[in-house]
């Protein structure tokens, strides 16, 4: 399927799911009930979770008709009721099974029969030339997608937009389910939005690194232990794992305790996960022929990570205290393209450019910098509960200055960065010159950038979890990396710049949206940028790439809400040990918006570490401004020759006399 598909997308430059000639595409889009179910009784979970599982993989093979029967839809017309008819009849019988499970256990949901009904949803409007800019492009009956144009500077032959509105295809990629042009905007183009998130006197300010590798060895599945456990190819996407070298759909806890880890620091056999970046270039990977992967839509080989690094950081308001075992977090939606950005968050940028954060774009790089992906993850637990029914409640995003949700109690925050060397793709025409890239997705999604999520589940040995809490709490600076002669976990501040270009910093403030688009539940970006923010371009790989450019100096938008959550109880209770603390004399007022957006953070000790992200707001004149006082030595300096000049003057003048 995917080498025919691949010359049909390819060579005839259709977008995505062509409806015969019309040019028109669509997506199935069905509504989500996992986002509604967040009171499932304990003993009903495991059920209902295969269950919901059962309804991605029906959405898939419903997509897999609708390619099928667009690629033979030759007067552009298509019979809907063909595809979205039997899908509604399953669905039903699915969520009847699920409202069962939970009425065995507990109350009966309301409403879940309302949610059978598919729709078609149109998409993007292509030519049949890629990048022509014919009639068909015309912006008449496209679907606007979320954010697009919001804090972007478009050009003419950069992104997707020109001035007459005209928009370029894409040529559907390998799959012919996505990527498209439109998917794509030049990271020039984007205004610096970053925000550095204020401090206050009780910050937990430190941070703990964990290297665990770039999944050189190739971990992959299309598994997903927290969402659907127990169910092969339950992502219907491939994943790259670093850390825990034991998951799959069904390990058990016990399982995950005795996997081996790919951490350098083997106390850490956490699971990190998140969906392969693939170029769309013909390669038949591996998984060619294998639902999750190539038969799915996930197409094209499998681009290994330059580097990861994985770091966890403090919280602005006060201490953090330690995850508990087996906590799982998800950040991010794969389903965002038809659910709405409310839970999407990811970063997309480049290095070099990463005070310039995309969350509905792929970014073009200039030559010479990578793509960055950025995961920053909630930071706030209910203090009971390791999961919940919908795997989101029982976390939350914590409020621009670091307060949790009420009941809720600040954990060290995980920021995630992956970066890829790979090239800009040649849009012009639809990625044959230099290949289109793109997350694996729901093969519903379109491989759009605002599904791109992460998964963790806490395998921290507790020794080293509580090595963790304290290092942040103090201030420190710990991990893998510390100096010889200290243990991995119990290092201070590593002297001069950090070689491998970790960010130990999230970037702030990160959509490109109005605020007024912006929800209470999309707080993911108040949350990334927290932590004092440490401007830097990456660690001079890209010199002369720090944002000296117009625009650069722009004010970015304000950071977004406090994300509203509900505790759902059930799960082991876990003791608290200290809670977010109130503010004390705030060490900042607000928070200053990024200027040069790259800029490094001088005096932090590790050479722009935190690439692309704010610097923090500085004091005028004094220690604070000049680094420790060092920038005081010219002046003093220049004023004990300013004073010999003027004694050697009246020496001069006496003689003269």
């Amino acid at each position: 399927m995917a080498v025919n598909v691949f010359a049909s997308a390819t060579e005839s430059g259709n977008a995505a799911v062509p409806l015969g000639s019309s040019g028109v595409a669509a997506t199935v889009d069905c509504p989500d009930p996992a986002e509604r179910l967040t009171a499932v009784p304990e003993q009903a979970r495991p059920e209902v979770d295969k269950e919901l599982a059962h309804l991605d993989g029906q959405i898939a093979a419903a997509y897999a008709g609708l390619q099928e029967a667009a690629r033979t839809a030759d007067d552009g017309t298509l019979d809907e009721a063909a595809i979205l008819d039997p899908l509604k009849k399953e669905r039903a019988a699915t969520l009847e099974r699920i409202a069962a499970a939970i009425d065995n256990a507990g109350d009966r949901p309301e409403g879940l029969d309302t949610l059978a009904e598919c729709t078609l949803r149109r998409t993007e409007i292509a030519s049949t030339d890629a990048g022509s800019g014919g009639p068909d492009q015309q912006g008449e009956g496209k679907e606007q997608e979320p954010g697009q144009d919001q804090g972007q500077e478009q050009e003419d032959g950069k992104g997707e937009a020109s001035g007459d509105g005209q928009q370029q295809s894409g040529n559907g990629g390998q799959a012919g389910n996505g990527p498209v042009a439109a998917d794509y905007v030049d990271v020039e183009s984007v205004r610096p939005n970053v925000v550095r998130a204020p401090r206050q006197k009780k910050a937990s300010t430190g941070s703990f690194a964990t290297s665990c590798g770039v999944n050189a060895e190739g971990l992959f599945n299309s598994d997903n232990l927290i969402a659907a456990p127990g169910v092969g190819n339950g992502a219907h996407h491939f994943h790259d794992y670093v850390g825990n070298q034991a998951n799959d759909a069904f390990a058990s806890d016990e399982d995950l305790a005795a996997g081996d880890t790919s951490c350098a620091d083997q106390g850490d056999k956490s699971s990190y996960y998140w969906p392969v970046l693939r170029l769309q270039n013909g390669t038949a990977e591996q998984d060619a022929q294998s639902p999750g992967g190539g038969v799915e839509g996930n197409a094209g080989e499998i681009v290994t990570p330059a580097e990861v690094t994985l770091t966890f950081e403090g919280n602005e308001r006060g201490k953090v205290t330690g995850m508990p075992r087996l906590l799982r977090i998800i950040t991010g939606d794969a389903k965002a393209f038809v659910n709405g950005d409310t839970n999407a968050n990811a970063s997309w940028s480049c290095t070099g450019f990463e005070g310039r954060q995309l969350k509905d774009k792929y970014p073009l790089c200039p030559s010479g910098s990578d793509v960055v992906r950025t995961f920053t993850f909630q930071s706030c637990w209910d203090g009971r509960n390791i999961d919940s029914a919908n795997h989101r409640t029982h976390m939350a995003f914590a409020a621009a200055d670091g307060s949790c949700p009420e009941g809720f109690r600040a954990v060290p925050r995980l920021v995630q960065r992956v970066v890829y060397d790979v090239a800009a793709p040649s849009l012009e025409d639809g990625g044959k010159t230099v290949p289109l890239f793109a997350v694996d997705s729901f093969p519903e999604q379109l491989h759009k950038p605002v599904t791109d999520h992460s998964d963790f589940i806490n395998v921290f040995d507790e020794d080293l979890m509580r090595e963790m809490v304290e290092c942040i709490n103090s201030g420190r600076e710990c991990g893998p990396d510390t100096p010889p002669g200290a243990e991995p976990g119990e290092g201070g501040e590593q002297p001069g710049g950090n070689d491998d270009g970790q960010t130990t910093e999230p970037p702030a403030e990160q959509t490109t949206e109005p605020p007024a688009e912006q929800t209470a539940t999309a707080s993911a970006p108040a949350d990334t940028g927290q932590d004092g923010q440490r401007g830097g371009e990456d660690n001079g790989k890209n010199p002369g790439q720090n944002d000296g450019r117009p625009g650069a100096d722009e004010t970015a938008p304000p950071a977004a809400e406090s994300e509203g959550t509900e505790a759902s109880a059930s799960a082991e209770p876990r003791a608290a040990t200290t809670a977010a603390e109130a503010p004390d004399d705030a060490t900042s007022a607000e928070a200053a918006p990024e200027k040069n957006g790259d800029a490094g953070d001088a005096g932090n000790g590790r050479d722009g570490a935190a690439a692309g992200s704010a610097p923090e707001p500085q004091a005028q004149g004094g220690l604070a401004e000049t680094g420790s006082g060092l920038g005081l030595w010219p002046a003093a300096v220049g004023g004990v020759l300013f004073a010999g000049g003027c004694v050697l003057l009246v020496r001069s003048r006496r003689r003269a006399l």
